[in-house]
């Protein structure tokens, strides 16, 4: 990093998060000793906590599905950690005969090497039991659109982990908010503002918090070409007041557009999403608004400094959902967001722990199932902190449960 500052100058937050988590040799996620999930790991899962949670994931998918006239379907994942989830997601197809004799192919974008190693492992049962194939991609653009199946997509914890970049709103315009040596008397770039978006409209603005002693923040002296793009990616930010501060996502931006195109029916099909088409679910930390202050790294279960021991820390930042949906509804229809917590409580999470719980064969087993539903749940927790996003290929007009509400976010 500090070559690569000193042949090019100051970096962007979306490099930085880049280096961190996907160099070839460094990249958090590309090194085959490290233990990502888990309690030997940095952080855990929805997943990983219950098997109940990809089971009422699959669930949902499946009654779109049927909705929309059990055509062929393939399922399509977007970082699929260990494969856990996607595990899960297939016992309840093959528990059904109906999805069991449709489903023409699995779909896993991952780049990393070492990632793609543990969800083999993991799905080697689950891909001898189906004899359909099962397929690897570096990135979404790779899976052909099919107008003749049904895709199914689920993206976990996939978004916050795309690079973002940290724009500033000034009088000329917005300015990047780049990354450079604290003590390097060559950089004279100005710092930014003092301040950062408030995380609700209401709240003052936010003190801005030192980055660490090597490294600190300087704004572009003239607006760069990622500013200047992701400044006017939303109406919403024509809003904001100069010396605002937000982090936006280019890659965020493009990959909900393929998104969208993958589940979007074609023109010979109409609207109504009865051929072709899909369904999808977004999970993730954030909400349906942009702050400024929410890029951060996980080590051992605990948040550090976005400097912390560069590529052996997770690094993310939220999800902006009003963005995402932005993008999007013109080819496809947004759902929600919904907590975790509603999300998962109105499809039948505890239906089925009930099920799980009266099968078990102690009562240690037992609890052990009923804290770990309760954990997904919970609205201090993680039943508050991440939001489902759902997306299908049906026309607006057309309530879609859970999200019986408004494709504003209330609820």
């Amino acid at each position: 990093m500090a070559d690569t500052v000193k042949a090019t100058g100051p970096l962007s937050f979306a490099t930085y998060m880049q280096l961190c988590l996907s160099h070839p040799v460094h990249g958090y996620y590309m090194k085959p000793t490290h233990p990502v999930f888990g309690a030997r790991g940095d952080f855990v899962t929805s997943p990983e906590i219950s098997q109940v949670f990809g089971e009422v994931l699959a669930l949902w998918m499946i009654g779109r599905w049927m909705s929309a006239g059990s055509k062929p379907f393939r399922i399509v994942e977007l970082g699929p950690g260990r494969g856990t989830l996607m595990d899960d997601f297939l016992r309840v197809v093959r528990q059904l005969p109906a999805a069991r004799t449709s489903l023409d192919s699995v779909h896993l974008v991952e780049t990393s090497p070492t990632m793609r190693a543990l969800q083999r492992t993991t799905l080697r049962t689950a891909h001898e039991r189906a004899r359909i194939a099962f397929s690897w991609h570096d990135a979404l653009d790779e899976i052909p659109r099919r107008d003749d199946r049904f895709t199914m997509l689920v993206a976990h914890e996939f978004f916050d982990a795309l690079p973002v970049h940290v724009i500033e709103k000034t009088t000329q315009g917005w300015h990047e908010v780049l990354i450079a040596p604290a003590n390097d008397p060559s950089i004279r770039y100005a710092r930014p503002s003092s301040a950062v978006l408030s995380p609700t409209p209401s709240a003052p603005l936010a003190p801005l918090q030192p980055l660490s002693p090597r490294w600190t923040r300087v704004l572009s002296p003239t607006p760069t070409a990622s500013s200047t793009l992701l400044g006017h990616a939303s109406p919403r930010f024509a809003a904001l007041p100069v010396g605002a501060r937000i982090e936006v996502s280019g890659a965020s931006i493009k990959a909900t557009r393929q998104i969208a195109s993958l589940l979007s029916p074609s023109e010979t099909q109409g609207k109504d999403g009865r051929g072709g088409g899909g369904c999808a679910l977004v999970i993730d930390y954030g909400a349906e608004k942009a702050v400024g202050h929410s890029l951060r790294a996980f080590k051992e279960h605990e948040i550090v400094d976005v400097f912390h021991r560069p590529g052996e820390c997770d690094v993310t930042a939220n999800v902006d959902f009003a963005l995402l949906k932005e993008v999007l509804s013109d080819l496809v229809t947004p759902h929600g967001t919904l907590s975790q917590g509603t999300f998962l409580n109105e499809v039948g999470l505890q239906l089925r722990a009930d099920r799980l719980i009266k099968a078990a064969p102690t009562e240690e087993r037992k609890t052990a199932i009923a804290e770990s539903v309760n954990r997904l749940v919970d609205p201090l927790g993680m039943g508050g902190q991440y939001a489902v996003l759902g997306i299908t290929a049906t026309p607006k007009e057309e309530a879609v449960w859970p999200f019986l509400h408004t494709h504003d976010g209330s609820h």
